[in-house]
């Protein structure tokens, strides 16, 4: 779930990522990046360490993209999948 979307003052967009499962899990996040138009910019994927029953905020960075100054939306995918 997208908690707030990144921009050139706080260049990182924050997400919490839920685990209702019973185990411990490592969790394949994704987050898109575009601009006005709805254009993606840039794609980004990461694992997250997330207890069993509980939930993780992380913060995923655009320092990466050489259009960050663009990005105004932020597109989390709605099911984050076991890593491993």
């Amino acid at each position: 779930m997208l908690v707030r979307c990144a921009n050139m003052q706080d260049p990182y967009a924050t997400v919490e990522i839920r685990n209702p499962n019973g185990r411990d899990a490592v969790l394949n996040l994704k987050v898109s990046f575009a601009d006005n138009h709805g254009y993606t910019l840039l794609d980004t994927r990461h694992q997250v360490p997330v207890p069993a029953k509980d939930r993780t905020t992380y913060r995923v960075p655009i320092t990466s993209s050489p259009h960050a100054d663009k990005i105004v939306q932020c597109k989390v995918d709605p099911i984050a999948t076991a890593a491993w």
